[in-house]
């Protein structure tokens, strides 16, 4: 008979065979029933999380893509502004250069007209200082013709004549 240790520390070939046998069942077992199932599970699960994260990365590229757009256009935008602004000052220069050259034309007429006007108005004086002049002689030659004159007369001539053209001109 067999003792406690050797009952431990002995092979028995059938039981072996039983084991592996079970064992193999066991494994069997598992992997149809539990290993499939479980990565059948694990696979849909990767699923729902692969597919968030894919719809996460293609909103990321999208929002990426409308970025890049926007900075686009923005750019196309600041672009056509400053071509406004510029034509808007080269326009405004223009004009103020026009109104500038029409004011100096006009400025220029009515200075040219004065002058005219001027010399038109020096002239009829001059005519009417002449007229009075020429009847004021004929009054002193008919007043001389008239009489004889003396040192006397002269000289109150030449004041009654200073007087008069003193006159006319005030009351002009």
């Amino acid at each position: 008979m067999k003792t406690g240790y050797e009952l431990l520390v002995s092979l028995d070939w059938q039981t072996i065979i039983v084991q592996l046998i079970n064992l193999g069942i066991q494994i069997f077992l598992f992997k149809k029933f539990l290993y499939k199932p479980v990565m059948k599970v694990l696979k849909k699960r990767q699923g729902l999380v692969d597919q968030p994260l894919k719809e996460a990365e293609d909103a990321k590229k999208q929002a990426l893509d409308m970025k890049k757009e926007y900075e686009t256009n923005l750019s196309k935008a600041n672009e056509e502004a400053d071509r406004i602004m510029k034509d808007a000052s080269a326009a405004a220069a223009k004009k103020s250069e026009k109104i500038v050259s029409d004011a100096q034309q006009e400025a220029a007429a009515l200075k040219a007209q004065a002058q005219l006007d001027i010399a038109a108005q020096q002239k009829k004086a001059l005519n009417d200082a002449k007229d009075e002049i020429g009847s004021m002689a004929m009054d002193i030659a008919s007043k001389v013709v008239g009489r004889e004159i003396t040192e006397k007369d002269n000289s109150d001539l030449v004041d009654e004549f200073i007087r008069n053209v003193g006159e006319e001109s005030h009351d002009d």
